[in-house]
Parts: structure tokens; sequence; C-alpha cells
């Protein structure tokens, strides 16, 4: 895990956690049904219980999951606290590119109004 200045999680943590379509339904799975085991998850998925673990586990480092000992199993929720951090350094992001491309739109458009 990775973290910026101010002690949050890196954007790139959960950027690569969602980069894979299985990890990306695994938590959209979570979300729906609330919280769920490796077990029960891997049954509605093509993929075997050990390779759902794994993709918890990657999910659980970019903070996207938490998990919870109930008795023998190990249940995990949904933490959307850093997909909404990563969304804000999106938004951003998004913003200083758009004030950088309206300064050469106006840059181009000056220059070819001097013509």
């Amino acid at each position: 895990m990775t973290s910026t200045a101010d002690g949050q999680r890196a954007p790139e943590d959960v950027l690569v956690a969602l980069a894979d379509p299985i990890r990306r339904e695994v938590l959209a799975v979570l979300a729906r049904e609330g919280g769920a085991t490796s077990t029960s998850l891997a049954a509605g998925l093509p993929v075997t219980r050990q390779a759902v673990a794994k993709h918890l586990a990657v999910l659980d480092r970019a903070g996207l999951v938490r998990a919870h000992r109930a008795g023998r199993e190990v249940r995990y929720e949904v933490d959307l606290q850093p997909l909404r951090q990563a969304m804000r350094w999106m938004d951003t992001l998004a913003t200083q590119w758009e004030h950088r491309l309206d300064a050469i739109k106006d840059l181009a458009e000056g220059a070819t109004g001097e013509a």
C-alpha cells in the first residue's frame, strides 16, 4: 500500500485493484449483498475460492474491503471511502486538464485571430 503526503491512500492502489474485471465483480457483489465469504463469492464467479481469496487480498490492501471473522468464517464488506478519495483525485486532475486545454484553445484562437 502506498500513501500520499497527508496519510491518505494513494489513488493508484484503488485503480490497480479495480483494473481487474473479477475484482470489480467481487466488489459489486459485496456492495449489492452487504457482505459475503470467499466461498459464497466463488459460487457466483467463474474462478475458484482460492482465486477469490487472492482478489480479496488485493482489494483489502487497497482498503476497498474489510474482513470480519464470524466464527470459522471470514466475511468481507465493502469500504467505499478509498474509492471516494480516488474519485476526488480524478475530479481534481480532470479540472486541471480542462484549465490546460482551455489555455491551449485560447492560444490557438488568438494565433488564428492575428493572421
